[in-house]
């Protein structure tokens, strides 16, 4: 089974944002981390990221298109971008929502998630282990 990890802005500077909430961990060490838990769980992973709206939401078409499950870090669009949110319900296949802070924790602009209601689930404050945690959730929806 293959999934798409997408991830939005930002996240490839982790090594440079807030470390109260994100860490040292750096994108690198998220991609090897999914990719090493994939391979335990039996499962192909193609992580991409972007800080562009628009090749996220062409990422989110192909992947309704070829019925890809995703596993999906919106970053600052999980709080605005209807337009991700539209490309997010168009999915065929499972959908789960992963942060690696708690949104609900921070900023009360960032409490609000036009992402969570389309989704199947959401994933947050776990830093890394929120993405391994999805990864198992996935493996669940996909194989019931």
């Amino acid at each position: 089974m293959k999934i798409l990890v997408l991830n939005g802005p930002n996240l490839n500077r982790l090594d440079l944002r807030e470390k109260s909430y994100y860490g040292d961990v750096t994108y690198s060490d998220i991609s090897n981390a999914i990719t090493s838990h994939a391979s335990k769980l039996g499962l192909e992973v193609d992580i991409r990221q972007s800080n562009d709206e628009a090749e996220l939401i062409f990422w989110l078409h192909e992947a309704a298109d070829q019925k890809l499950p995703v596993i999906f870090n919106p970053a600052a669009f999980t709080h605005y971008s209807y337009a991700i949110r539209d490309a997010v319900v168009m999915l065929k296949a499972p959908s789960i929502e992963v942060h690696l802070s708690n949104p609900l924790s921070r900023e009360e602009f960032r409490h609000t998630s036009v992402i969570s209601g389309v989704v199947n689930g959401t994933i947050a404050g776990f830093g890394v282990n929120s993405y391994l945690l999805a990864l198992q959730a996935m493996s669940d929806l996909v194989t019931d």
